[in-house]
């Protein structure tokens, strides 16, 4: 089991060049954070959807086949099973909870990149711990978002919201 992304604690006092590259290393470990949960979520939504699409087919091939009661048991057996499998996946809506991730990693990106350009386009005895705070207060607002969206989710037992 993964451990869960914990904050490092930076330091008192940091210049603002020394502040601002600190919440440049949260950004990247939130987007890690995000990276890997997307990619469980998009597995686990692909998985389900094939085996759906593989149940579906298969038990419309051997409904076909209705001259054998064994077969058209077990078509209908597979139909319920499919059913099941399409029930299965909005419970645990890892299509939603990967799309959720990707949009997290795209605001994570784009943070990560205001900042680095206000880095590099800025003396560094002229960065403003005020822009610098504003910049971190939107990646606790990208927090804030993904946890909320998050936390909904598993409230509901479904992405729908």
């Amino acid at each position: 089991m993964q451990e869960p992304i914990q904050s490092e604690f930076a330091g008192s006092g940091l210049d603002p060049l020394a502040l601002a590259l600190d919440l440049l290393r949260r950004i990247e470990r939130g987007n890690d954070y995000v990276r890997l949960r997307k990619e469980t979520f998009r597995r686990g939504a692909v998985l389900i959807r094939l085996v759906a699409v593989a149940l579906s087919v298969a038990s419309t091939i051997i409904l076909g086949l209705q001259n054998l009661d064994f077969w058209a048991g077990l078509g209908f057996a597979l139909v319920a099973v499919a059913t099941v499998a399409n029930t299965v996946e909005p419970f645990f809506a890892w299509r939603a909870r990967w799309v959720l991730m990707e949009e997290s990693q795209y605001r994570f990106y784009r943070l990560r990149d205001d900042v680095m350009y206000y880095i590099a386009s800025t003396q560094p005895d002229q960065i403003e711990v005020d822009k610098v705070r504003g910049l971190f207060d939107e990646y606790q607002r990208i927090w804030d978002d993904l946890s909320s969206r998050w936390q909904e989710y598993r409230r509901s037992g479904s992405a729908t919201h």
